[in-house]
């Protein structure tokens, strides 16, 4: 059983088709920044709309610094541009909460920034030879950069919906979808099957290398679970009972008055919610948001199921058992088409939970890519033989029992950053991200 991701392999990609598909990534990523950061004043770019994210301008000009460091610098060889501004737009260096204090580019400069560096880093993808160095090869340092930019236009987006006013983001709703009339969940046989990737060429370094797991069979539920099941939970005095919280969860919403999804209130017998400047009824039938992994874990134990472990959750939405083989995607080793999933802030909401036939895995199971990041059981951890790569910061650092793994991803995430290997974690306590879940439980139980 091995590794089958990507016809566009390491080595033997025709050159031409990367460099297309990187100039086309970095161009689909920029459009999407400009969008997000053109739709309100700047008083809005410089506000710290929550201490949990940056302003929107410090994500603009951070985008941009990295693009620099990493195309013009590491690859390219060039001189820094502007070296005095490398500690202000480093991640690691200031907490989101102290970044509006830092004498950050004001909004025009940071355009103006940002667009100098990309004219020079395409420039530098027209005359780079994509092979050579582990940066080069394949395009990776212009793939790894493309997914940056738009895992910072997913956080932007975020910062959006804890932005208080009016809307200013819009975009059409999900096709209306037949009522899912489906098995409730799906049986997932055990055996081995192969986890992660050594193969897809702009896969990040803690989806690597591919290695064998071996999976006890267990059941999965076909779709996330909705906003009307979860609605159940809350109504069941599901927040005011210690039996189904873990003991750290348990404290924390206590301490934190939680007693529902971020962003929902009750009015009258009805429960709302504000999506981007709306206030709207919350829909039934939608993959719940905006839910932290301790909600996600309760949830379950009501249920009498768990959250699946990280290696159930790829093995539902990577394994073929016609073929014997693990696909790129649930749907086949095909690039996403807005007929298999919800991604790239096409819309700004979850599609109803059942959706999108097209992207089915082969065992039955439904949106396993897209609408909302999945929690899963698991702590974020390496895999077998992960070696960092390009740098310690980007996971190695946050590898250990303080992260929980998401995958999925979300409506709000770009494809291009994401896909069936494609790993994220966030503390357990985090709500303000597009997350969401989906439960499973033993074959036995």
């Amino acid at each position: 059983m091995t590794d089958t991701s990507p016809a566009v392999t390491t080595g033997s990609a025709d050159p031409e088709v990367l460099r297309e598909r990187a100039v086309a990534s970095l161009v689909v990523a920029r459009d999407r920044t400009t969008l997000l950061t053109s739709c309100v004043e700047d008083p809005d770019l410089t506000a710290q709309h929550s201490p949990l994210m940056s302003p929107l301008v410090w994500d603009l000009a951070h985008i941009g610094n990295q693009e620099e460091q990493w195309l013009l610098r590491a690859v390219a060889g060039q001189e820094a541009i502007r070296p005095e501004i490398d500690s202000l737009y480093d991640a690691f260096e200031h907490p989101r909460a102290d970044r509006p204090k830092l004498p950050l580019l004001a909004p025009a400069e940071a355009r103006a920034y940002a667009a100098d560096v990309r004219g020079r880093a395409l420039d530098v993808l027209e005359k780079t030879a994509l092979h050579g160095t582990r940066l080069t090869e394949a395009a990776f340092a212009f793939g790894m950069i493309a997914q940056h930019e738009q895992q910072h236009d997913e956080t932007m987006l975020i910062t959006h919906q804890l932005r208080r006013g009016p809307q200013t983001l819009t975009a059409p709703d999900p096709e209306p979808a037949p009522l899912f009339t489906g098995p409730p969940e799906v049986l997932v046989p055990g055996g081995p099957f192969t986890m992660g990737t050594s193969g897809e060429p702009w896969a990040l370094d803690n989806e690597r290398p591919a290695h064998r797991r071996e999976v006890p069979a267990f059941w999965i539920d076909t779709t996330p679970v909705t906003n009307g099941a979860y609605q159940a939970f809350v109504e069941d005095g599901g927040y005011d009972d210690p039996r189904w919280w873990a003991p750290d969860g348990w404290a924390h919403i206590r301490r934190n008055s939680i007693s529902h999804p971020l962003f929902w209130r009750r009015d009258g017998k009805q429960w709302l919610r504000r999506r981007f400047g709306v206030t709207e009824n919350v829909p039934g039938d939608e993959p719940v948001l905006h839910v932290c992994w301790y909600e996600a874990d309760a949830y379950a134990r009501w249920a009498g199921r768990r959250l699946p472990t990280e290696t159930e959750w790829e093995k539902a939405a990577r394994y073929d058992p016609a073929g014997d083989r693990s696909m790129r995607y649930p749907w086949g080793d095909t690039d996403p088409g807005p007929e298999h999933a919800n991604l790239g802030q096409r819309h700004l909401r979850p599609a109803p939970a059942g959706s999108y036939p097209a992207g089915e895995s082969p065992l039955g199971v439904r949106q396993l890519i897209g609408d909302v990041w999945e929690w899963t059981a698991s702590d974020f951890l390496p895999y077998p033989g992960f070696r960092a790569f390009p740098y310690r910061e980007y996971s190695e650092v946050f590898f250990g029992s303080d992260h929980k793994v998401l995958r999925g991803g979300s409506f709000a995430v770009d494809p291009v950053a994401c896909r069936g290997t494609f790993r994220n974690w966030d503390y357990p306590i985090r709500r303000q991200i597009f997350s969401g879940f989906r439960t499973a439980r033993s074959e036995d139980v």
